[in-house]
């Protein structure tokens, strides 16, 4: 049986630091009044989100281990009123700095899966773990555990700094220019509840790399990205950072800009601090869609806000943790366990090994050691897991763990002499899975399983893509073997279906009176250097037919390929045109009647969603002009990406504007008998009677697609540039997709006359 609060609170008395245990207490007291009815919803949802806390979805009616899960959402279970059992479980969000644990950290982990949750701590894209099915009642006792073991959940979540990422290679890494960790660990904790970070509009989001050509940092796709640097002076080598600001995914990714080309270890935490107070006094408070620090970069340009930047930086009080790190920045680095060796020539290898071997295990630039990963499906880890890798960690290794931004683990400072016993013990916990970091390693965000924003199933596709591909991966060209996959349940890019080979995000789309699941296929986005690209969506394929479109794509390119070609340059050369026409007739549907699994979303046994069938006539089905015509719009949105590809930035603009006019004039012609196509008057009317109206508005984004086609609207005489022009080429999909489900909303409607 689980240990009340107090009980908890009496056992580790004295083992956490006394500003923490006060905080907590806070917390628990901020509960007690919420389950009062003392404290408004908004004020504990802010209170409860920086703490980690979240709320979850169970719409899909199944938990993780097949019990049915109850209905009652998490907020919903705070309002129930004084003596009535808070039946919702939510999702704990656990920060693990640059992702590295311990040992015993790692079984604080497995107690509090299996004593909270359900038994299943699942590791992130942004190397934090995340417990699923928590009662909020147990939230102070699990955080108080954390605490006493070294970690916090504080700004996990909320309008805050996020957990700082880092390479789970830096240290060891054979390409490296330094070692990033005593940096990410210093502005970690230095930005740590520090109240110039307490007043964002939205979050943000920091990564180290250590080096620019890898992809393990990831820092062109952060709010702020620092990539090690050093530059030679009067013969002294020194230290610092390229350093960008202003990257995103979300909804409308963005490249992060350059804000130093050689920023000085020393002023890494002072400009990072007033980066956020300029963040906190100039960035968006009222419209969340453009709170990101991004939108302010955009609309300040970088020069502006790098002046801002350094004005406030000027006017700073000195503070002595600014530099305080580097004193002992050498001296933090990690020790092995044991002598270095090498792996001995054996005449019979473990089954399994050699595979194993070639894709989990990375030599280290210290001789004689290696760091293996250990590979997770979709990020999950037991309990029982977590404990035998806690007892395996202590045999090979010194504390030195890490989570890493592909949803793994990591072993550093391996002996390489100890590769065939660590492997068999592996093996003997079920954690030596083959394949890490290739294509069958499908990264994904918990889509509908728990997430309330999830429109389809992302972590359903991406197991059978996992099971399917790991099949037969060691066969496969190693061009091949060598692609990423990330899927995102939704458009907001939580999987970074943006910065991979072969990218999906959910939709959902309308056939013969039914919701079918969909995916977007995004090709030409770029997993190396940093997230050094982003793709574009090309079309929606249903759901049950992405495994073909992966089989078409990359048979595809197989035998295209070039010599070397890689596969972004490929699909650059070939065209988006082509791309698109090989998935042509993959997003046709079937009829429910032909093939009711398309209605079926991956690892759901019920339909996806059951609307008025309608009766065909003269043997096909009667056809809303709608559809033509948002199809229309599609094909525009497309054609806007083709004139971008061949460098007509003017014409891409003005055809992605135009995609979003017709889709607003479409939704408009279900409603109004006679409609004008000047567009200030599709316009006015759009936000008449769709926008005011919140028709158009929808659980997973509110108006904000709507914004984006009034707002391109207001700027449609903007000069062109290219960054403009993809912009509005990912806001006309995103306003499609939300054309669409309007259009589901409204068939039950009757026309405005």
């Amino acid at each position: 049986m689980k240990a009340s609060n107090s009980l908890w609170k009496q056992r580790l008395a004295g083992r956490i630091a006394e500003p923490m245990a006060a905080e907590l207490d806070v917390y628990e007291n901020e509960i007690l009044l919420k389950k009062q009815g003392k404290m408004e919803d908004k004020v504990f949802a802010e209170t409860r989100l920086r703490r980690g806390a979240y709320g979850q979805r169970y719409d899909n009616g199944q938990r993780h281990d097949g019990v049915a899960a109850r209905k009652l959402t998490f907020p919903q279970a705070l309002t129930k009123g004084p003596g009535t059992e808070w039946d919702a479980p939510g999702m704990q969000r656990i920060k693990i700095p640059y992702g590295g644990m311990t040992a015993q950290q790692l079984e604080v982990m497995a107690e509090l899966a299996e004593e909270y949750s359900d038994g299943i701590a699942h590791v992130t894209t942004r190397q934090d773990f995340q417990l699923h099915f928590v009662h909020i009642e147990d939230t102070p006792a699990l955080m108080r555990r954390l605490a006493a073991s070294g970690i916090t959940t504080r700004e996990a979540c909320g309008n805050s700094i996020r957990n700082v990422t880092a390479c789970h290679l830096s240290g060891v890494c054979r390409t490296q220019t330094f070692d990033v960790t005593p940096y990410a660990h210093a502005l970690t904790y230095f930005l740590l509840g520090h109240p110039d970070c307490q007043s964002f509009g939205r979050k943000v989001k920091i990564a180290f790399s250590g080096c620019r050509g890898e992809s393990c940092g990831l820092a062109m796709m952060h709010d702020i990205g620092a990539v090690a640097a050093t530059r030679e002076v009067d013969g002294k080598v020194e230290r610092g950072f390229e350093f960008y600001v202003g990257g995103g995914l979300g909804t409308v990714p963005q490249q992060a800009r350059l804000f130093d080309e050689f920023l000085p270890e020393s002023e890494l935490l002072p400009v990072s601090q007033s980066i956020a107070r300029v963040f906190a006094r100039l960035g968006e408070k009222k419209n969340r869609n453009t709170a990101r620090l991004k939108f302010l970069v955009s609309k300040l340009g970088i020069a502006e806000f790098k002046r801002l930047v350094l004005e406030d930086r000027a006017t700073l009080a000195h503070d002595p943790r600014w530099t305080a790190h580097l004193e002992d920045r050498d001296s933090r680095g990690e020790a092995p366990l044991k002598p270095s060796s090498f792996l001995q020539i054996e005449p019979v290898r473990a089954p399994g090994f050699d595979e194993w071997y070639k894709t989990n295990v990375y030599s280290q630039r210290q001789g004689g050691y290696s760091t293996v990963t250990v590979a997770l499906p979709l990020g999950d880890i037991t309990s029982d897991q977590l404990r035998a890798l806690a007892d395996i960690s202590r045999a090979y290794v010194k504390d030195t763990v890490r989570t890493t931004v592909e949803q793994n683990l990591v072993l550093r400072w391996v002996s390489s002499g100890d590769l065939s016993a660590l492997y068999a013990d592996l093996s003997a916990a079920g954690l030596a899975s083959p394949g890490a970091g290739c294509i069958a390693d499908v990264v994904s965000c918990p889509g509908t399983d728990t997430c309330k924003l999830g429109i389809s199933s992302s972590r359903g596709l991406s197991a059978t893509l996992r099971e399917r591909l790991a099949a037969n991966q060691f066969s496969m060209d190693e061009a091949i073997r060598g692609l990423h996959i990330k899927v995102s349940g939704c458009f907001n890019s939580c999987g970074q279906h943006h910065a991979s080979d072969l990218g999906f995000y959910g939709v959902s789309r309308n056939k013969g009176g039914y919701t079918v699941p969909h995916f977007q296929v995004v090709l030409g986005g770029q997993f190396e250097n940093n997230a050094g690209a982003y793709g574009l969506a090309i079309g929606a394929v249903p759901s049950k037919r992405i495994p073909e479109t992966v089989e078409r794509i990359t048979s595809r390119f197989l035998a295209e390929r070039q010599a070397d070609e890689k596969f972004q340059a490929w699909i650059k050369r070939i065209g988006k045109a082509a791309c698109k026409s090989m998935i042509d007739d993959l997003t046709a549907v079937p009829a429910h009647d032909a093939d009711p699994s398309f209605y079926v979303d991956w690892a759901d046994a019920r339909e996806y969603t059951i609307g008025d069938i309608g009766v065909g006539e003269c043997a096909g089905e009667v056809v809303n002009p709608i559809d033509f015509q948002l199809t229309a719009c599609e094909r525009e949105a497309f054609e806007a990406q083709l004139a971008l590809e061949a460098g007509d930035v003017s014409k891409a603009q003005r055809l992605a504007y135009e995609s979003m006019l017709h889709g607003a004039g479409a939704l408009l012609g279900q409603r109004l008998p006679v409609l004008s196509g000047d567009p200030d008057h599709v316009a006015g009317l759009f936000r008449e009677q769709l926008v005011d109206t919140q028709l158009f508005s929808d659980p997973f984004a509110g108006a904000k697609f709507a914004h984006y086609f009034l707002e391109a609207h207001e700027k449609r005489e903007a000069a062109a540039s290219a960054d403009r022009a993809r912009q509005l080429i990912e806001e006309a999909q995103l306003f499609i997709e939300a054309s669409h489900a309007c259009y589901a909303r409204m068939r039950a409607m009757p026309a405005v006359v």
